[in-house]
């Protein structure tokens, strides 16, 4: 029997929230109903869909069959929806974007604040995660990485390079020993990630500045900023956050350091024009944070 688009939606949201709870979440259903209907779809295909563990609920072989289609059909009617609405209208819907979370922290509020003011009907989620997004689950539509994928039917699109250096709160530094070069942080507390949770290599730092402890570790960057912030270290910075935290800048001469953003996308998705206008929205505002944030460091 062929599948409902309905029913294919209702699979979707199981197969990405790994749970009747929260598939019920994301589509306002009572999870009862979710769990029935997937158990509807099971007796329609005549195949397990999930694995049910206490952990969750798993794609099993078919269902991982199911999802490479669920997907196509998922897409056909986002295109026609885009289609029959036409180009010229706001954006509508839902968009969600992850993005590591220095970057969902302190330049995506900014750049999809002004993006909903000018499309009121649209839905823009932000997921903050230390870790790397699987668009091919389609845990988010598109992605903020920090390094490109090489792997994966994807798009990639750099959005800009943005800087990094040393920095320290004032009070801070009046408290602690005067810095002159790198030497000198030896006797300095030293806030940084957490070695073995870097998820993505472009983030160690502190190693390009021979640094090999670290006194207070976070596998957050968010966390790291505010332990700066709070007077209890020097670590390596965002210079895009640094107006945000009134720290400043220690040894800018000797270790300043370059890195990049790109905007990831399923390669499906470039015929989906709402997607489309949203990305280019998106990189232009980003592009523009960064420049303002840093020109004020």
């Amino acid at each position: 029997m062929m599948p409902h688009w309905d029913d294919m939606r209702i699979f979707l949201a199981v197969a990405r929230e790994e749970s009747l709870s929260g598939a019920g979440r994301v589509l306002r259903i009572d999870p009862a109903t979710v769990g029935r209907r997937v158990a509807r779809l099971e007796e329609d295909l005549g195949a397990p869909l999930f694995a049910k563990s206490p952990t969750g609920y798993a794609l099993s072989e078919a269902g991982a069959r199911l999802m490479v289609h669920a997907i196509r059909a998922e897409q056909a009617m986002e295109a026609a929806a885009s289609e029959l609405g036409g180009q010229a209208g706001g954006l509508s819907g839902q968009i969600r974007i992850g993005a590591p979370d220095g970057c969902a922290n302190f330049l995506l509020p900014q750049v999809c604040a002004a993006i909903g003011a000018d499309n009121p009907d649209l839905e823009i989620q932000i997921v903050a995660l230390p870790r790397v997004f699987n668009l091919t689950r389609r845990e988010a539509d598109m992605v903020i990485a920090v390094s490109p994928p090489t792997a994966g039917r994807l798009t990639v699109q750099k959005i800009t390079d943005y800087r990094l250096h040393l920095a320290a709160s004032p009070a801070y530094l009046r408290a602690h020993p005067p810095i002159e070069r790198l030497e000198d942080l030896r006797g300095h507390r030293i806030v940084g990630y957490i070695q073995d949770m870097i998820f993505d290599r472009e983030l160690d730092y502190l190693s390009e500045a021979g640094i090999t402890h670290v006194d207070l570790a976070s596998n957050s960057v968010s966390v790291q900023l505010n332990l700066v912030r709070q007077g209890a270290g020097i670590g390596v910075l965002h210079d895009f956050s640094l107006p945000w935290l009134c720290a400043v800048k220690v040894l800018p001469d000797q270790l300043s350091l370059i890195r990049s953003f790109y905007l990831v996308r399923h390669a499906d998705d470039r015929r989906l024009e709402r997607q489309n206008r949203f990305a280019t929205a998106l990189v232009e505002g980003l592009r523009a944070e960064v420049a303002q944030l840093e020109a004020e460091a």
